[in-house]
Parts: C-alpha cells; sequence; structure tokens
C-alpha cells in the first residue's frame, strides 16, 4: 500500500514535516510494510520556503537586511537548484518582528523585501516566489521599490521617506535607477487574499487595525494608497489597485504586479506546483493530510481542501486529521472519506498544543487499526 502523507502545519504547535513524522509513526506501528512518502505542504504562508527546501533541496541564503522600522537584521531565503529563489515577505517585513507597542503601519517599511529581492537577483534567480502574508507594512511597496532603485519624489522634489503615510506626499516617480534584472525576472505571487488596495475591503480598512492602525490612520492609510495608485496610472504603470489580491500584505501584492509583472496565484496552487503534488497523489493507494482546525474555510484554498479536490481527480480516498472540527455541517466533511479529530481529552490550550504530536501519532494508530479491522471482517 502506497501512502501519501501531506499535511500543513498545525499553528502554534508542529509544523507540517513534523506532523507528517506523527501520522508515519501512528500509521506504521498497524501498517510497517506500507510504503511512505512524506509531502510536507503549505498554503503560500509561513513556512512555505521550508516545506519546498524538504521537497526540493536547495540552499538557504541568509542577508543582513533592514525590518520594518528600518533596524538592521538578519533575514534568509531559499535558492533552488534551478534558479528559483523562494522569498517570504515575513522574514523582513513581518508584524512577528514587532512588538505590539511598536506596531505603526504609518511608518513601518517594506524595505527590507526588496532587499532580499536584490540579493536573489545578484545570485542569478530567474524566477521569485513570493509568499505574502504576516506583513506589518501597509506601504504598498514604497519600500520594496526604493530598496529596487526606484525614487519616490514629493514636494520641492525631496526623497519620500518610508512609511504608508509618506505615500500622501508623492508627486512623482522615478525607474531610471530600477534594478534591471527586475523585468527579465518571472515573480509569482503566493496569495489567498482577494483584498483589493483600497475602499472598505481595502488593506488599511480589512488589515490596518491588526498592524497598529487606529481608524483615522486607516482613513489617512486609505487614501494614501489610493493617491499612489493614481499617481503610478498618471506615469503609465498597468492599472492593478482594483484586482484580487493588491491590497495583500499592505499593498505589496499591488506593487508587484504593476512594477514586477507579478502573477498572483493561490498559495497552495503555486506550493502544489512546485511540488508535483497531483503526480504524487496519482502514485498513492490512499493520502492522509491535516491541518491545525478544519473549517469553512478549509475548502477555501487551504492545504486539507485543496488537496482533496486534486485527490478525487484520481479517486483516491482521502483521511483529514485535524486538531479540531470548528463550525462545519456534515455535507461540509464530504470532501474527505474520514475526518478525524485529534485532542485526546479536555485540556487547557497550552496543554493541548504540547500534546499535539503524541495526539496526532494516537489518532493515526486508531485510523490505522481500525482500517485493519475492516479488511480482516472482510
Amino acid at each position: 500500500m502506497k501512502i501519501l502523507i501531506a499535511p500543513d502545519s498545525f499553528k502554534e504547535s508542529l509544523d507540517a514535516l513534523d506532523v507528517c513524522h506523527a501520522i508515519q509513526s501512528g500509521f506504521s506501528q498497524v501498517f510497517p510494510d506500507a510504503d511512505y512518502t512524506l509531502l510536507p505542504m503549505a498554503d503560500g504562508g509561513e513556512g512555505t520556503s521550508a516545506v519546498l527546501s524538504y521537497v526540493l533541496g536547495g540552499r538557504w541564503k541568509e542577508v543582513r537586511v533592514h525590518d520594518p522600522l528600518m533596524r538592521p537584521i538578519t533575514a534568509k531565503y531559499l535558492l533552488l537548484p534551478d534558479a528559483t529563489a523562494v522569498i517570504e515577505i515575513a522574514q523582513a517585513c513581518g508584524l512577528h518582528l514587532l512588538t505590539v507597542a511598536e506596531r505603526n503601519p504609518v511608518i513601518a517599511s517594506s524595505y527590507g523585501v526588496g532587499e532580499l529581492i536584490a540579493d536573489a537577483l545578484g545570485e542569478g534567480a530567474k524566477r521569485i516566489i513570493i509568499g505574502l502574508g504576516g506583513s506589518a507594512t501597509n506601504d504598498a511597496g514604497l519600500g520594496m521599490l526604493t530598496a529596487l532603485g526606484m525614487t519616490f519624489h514629493g514636494a520641492d522634489d525631496n526623497m519620500l521617506g518610508q512609511g504608508g503615510g509618506e505615500l500622501a506626499n508623492l508627486q512623482r516617480l522615478d525607474n531610471t535607477g530600477f534594478h534591471a534584472d527586475i523585468l527579465e525576472t518571472v515573480f509569482e505571487v503566493a496569495c489567498d487574499v482577494t483584498n483589493p488596495l483600497c475602499g472598505e475591503s481595502g488593506a488599511s480598512a480589512i488589515f490596518g487595525p491588526q498592524k497598529g492602525a487606529c481608524p483615522q490612520q486607516v482613513i489617512d492609510l486609505d487614501h494614501a494608497l489610493g493617491h499612489f495608485a493614481t499617481i503610478c496610472d498618471a506615469h503609465g504603470y498597468e492599472r492593478c489597485q482594483e484586482v484580487a489580491g493588491a491590497g495583500a500584505a499592505g499593498g505589496l501584492g499591488y506593487a508587484l504586479m504593476s512594477f514586477c509583472h507579478a502573477q498572483l496565484k493561490s498559495g497552495f496552487d503555486t506550493v502544489a506546483e512546485v511540488a508535483s503534488l497531483s503526480q504524487h497523489i496519482a502514485d498513492a493507494d490512499l493520502v492522509i493530510t491535516g491541518e491545525g482546525k478544519l473549517d469553512e474555510q478549509t475548502a477555501m484554498g487551504k492545504v486539507a481542501g485543496g488537496i482533496s479536490q486534486l485527490a478525487k481527480a484520481t479517486h483516491t480516498p482521502v483521511i483529514a486529521i485535524c486538531g479540531s472540527v470548528d463550525g462545519l455541517k456534515p455535507a461540509q466533511t464530504t470532501q474527505f472519506d474520514v475526518v478525524m479529530p485529534s485532542i485526546q481529552r479536555i485540556d487547557s490550550i497550552d496543554n493541548v498544543l504540547s500534546a499535539a504530536y503524541h495526539n496526532i501519532e494516537t489518532t493515526a494508530v486508531n485510523i490505522a487499526a481500525a482500517m485493519r479491522l475492516g479488511q480482516s471482517v472482510r
């Protein structure tokens, strides 16, 4: 029996590879001779680079860059053997890099993201996969583009500073110093956010508050993003502000589309394509996937839902192991052949998270034992 184990991470407890090992450990106690393939998965957010490193190899490159408040930090990205670089923007401008008191999208900058891209280009990358998610910024890529050689000018032709608040002062931009390799490079953006740049469902309104913006700052930042897009339109850049995903990562989606001709794709689809997931599923007799919580978002571009859709094409049975099932009607779980929560007992959240490996392993043993019983009964 060929068993493909392809889960997402269980947030705050186990990364995707550890989940793979827990499931394999449980199943192999019942089916020791099965042929196991471990394929940890991600949906384009945090952990995507680590997943692709496990699947495809490559090497990590550490770079000194600037964090959202322009302080020097060390970030890393992945270089794959086929001249592809995988960059998670949170490495350079992630919300986790700031304390709660430091969060302020009016001044937070994406400059470090541009430094990572520039370094990857210097390493000869011809294709750059960028995972958008977890940003502290709302600057529409102002910092990133500045690090790549663009200049932005306000009144009296003074150079703009950093942060989303500065966008309101923009009068003109100059691309004469823009990195020469940008337009010769394929940019693919892994993004599951569908928000436009501006408006009630835009970057500022939806994500600004969690990045530290007060209600008035949300309004000001939204106007600043709109002004930035108007100036870019006037300079002949592609009008992308209404495109789904333009508001991702505080407008980095907009900048990457407008200035780097990036393609925005589902994060799961991007990882699945690079990892040849469809082929692995076609070769398997059984697929086991999972995530920390199975809920209404599972079918909306998340790993477990995406795997179930691919498995249907080859009529491969799918088992989903999760921490919990939340808010799903019975009909919504029919995309899987089995759905099994793994929490073994009522306990504090800290204890549940710390026991995740044991709980997943135990659940895998029980599922495998039920399968073995079913075989013997027949």
